[in-house]
């Protein structure tokens, strides 16, 4: 197990948007609800969980993908179908397609995904994995 990637925390600017876009992506994809408080949740798949916490010592109130950090978060996903129905469904839970005049293929034509952010600034890529 050494070096497999035990968690991920996330600082977000509100909870309640994190829950309704990362939250609903993060199900979808098969994760689980692991722990819940006052200010964070956390999902887990396997061994590994990512945790969502809106801390009381932010400095600013929107991620910038552009800054020094997390760029994004990239998930496999099962297949090109599961990418465009995750896709469709994406902008009723707060999130936006970007790069929509590349897409499915903003990452090369070898390259299936879909890039969404959400509207707290936070971008995930969901990666076609199988046929």
């Amino acid at each position: 197990m050494s070096g497999v990637l035990h968690h991920i925390e996330v600082w977000v600017p509100d909870l309640n948007r994190s829950i309704e876009s990362l939250g609903w992506l993060l199900e979808s994809l098969g994760y689980t609800l692991f722990q819940s408080w006052d200010s964070g949740r956390s999902w887990r798949l396997g061994t590994t969980y990512l945790v969502f916490e809106q801390s009381p010592d932010l400095t600013v109130d929107r991620h910038d993908r552009c800054r020094p950090g997390l760029n994004h978060l990239a998930f496999h996903v099962e297949d090109r179908t599961t990418v465009r129905a995750l896709t469709a469904e994406a902008r009723q839970h707060g999130w936006r397609l970007m790069f929509s005049d590349r897409h499915p293929h903003a990452g090369g034509e070898q390259h299936y995904a879909a890039y969404l952010e959400n509207s707290d600034g936070f971008e995930v890529e969901l990666v076609a994995t199988g046929a």
